[in-house]
C-alpha cells in the first residue's frame, strides 16, 4: 500500500514553476518511475492512464473551489477509479500470534491496482489526520500540504518558498500604506 509520503509526491506532481503550472506526470518515463518504484507497472501506458486521473481527481477534491460541477467531476472520477474494486478479508499467516490474524487483500484490475492505492492513501490521511492535508496557502501554489505540526497551523508547502513569499509581500504592502499615508520627506 502507499504511505503519506507516496501521497503527497503525487499531489504535489503539478508544481509552478516560474508563474506556469508544470505536470511532471506528463512525461510517461517519469511517471512510469514513479509507479515503478511504489510497486506498480511502471511502463504500462493503461495504469499511467489510471494515476493521472487518480491525482486530477483528488486535486480537484482538496481545492475544493465550491463549484459543484467541478466537485462532481471529481466525485465520478474517483469513481470511476473505484469501480469494481473490493478489498476481501483473509485469514493472516500470523494468525495466532497477530491481533485479529486478518489480512486486508485489495482486489482491483492489475492496470488500476496503484490508482486506486493512491486513492485510499489519500482516505486513508483523509480519516487518520482530519484538516490536516490542504492546499498551500499561497494561491500563486499548486502545492499541498499534510500538516504534521501539533496545532495544527500550517499555512504553506514550505516556509522556505511561499511563507517567505507572502510574509515578506505583507511587509512591504503595509510599509507602503504607511508610506503613503504618512508624513512625506522634510
Amino acid at each position: 500500500m502507499l504511505d503519506d509520503q507516496a501521497l503527497m509526491e503525487a499531489l504535489n506532481s503539478t508544481p509552478v514553476v516560474d508563474g506556469r503550472r508544470e505536470d511532471r506526470w506528463q512525461d510517461d518515463r517519469e511517471l512510469g518511475r514513479w509507479a515503478g518504484e511504489h510497486g506498480g507497472l511502471g511502463d504500462d501506458a493503461e495504469e499511467r492512464r489510471w494515476l493521472r486521473a487518480a491525482r486530477d481527481a483528488l486535486q480537484a477534491t482538496e481545492w475544493g473551489t465550491g463549484d459543484a460541477e467541478e466537485g462532481a467531476g471529481a466525485e465520478a472520477g474517483l469513481r470511476r477509479v473505484l469501480a469494481g474494486v473490493r478489498k476481501v478479508p483473509r485469514p493472516g499467516a500470523g494468525l495466532a500470534t497477530s491481533a485479529t490474524g486478518i489480512e486486508w487483500h485489495l482486489e482491483a484490475p492489475r492496470e488500476r491496482r496503484l490508482a486506486v492505492e493512491l486513492v485510499l492513501a489519500w482516505a486513508d490521511v483523509k480519516e487518520r489526520m482530519p484538516g490536516r492535508l490542504r492546499p498551500c496557502g499561497n494561491p500563486e501554489c499548486r502545492l499541498f500540504l499534510l500538516d504534521r505540526s501539533r496545532a495544527n497551523t500550517a499555512r504553506w508547502c514550505s516556509m522556505k518558498t511561499c511563507g517567505n513569499r507572502l510574509k515578506a509581500r505583507r511587509h512591504q504592502a503595509r510599509a507602503r500604506v504607511r508610506g503613503e499615508s504618512g508624513p512625506g520627506p522634510e
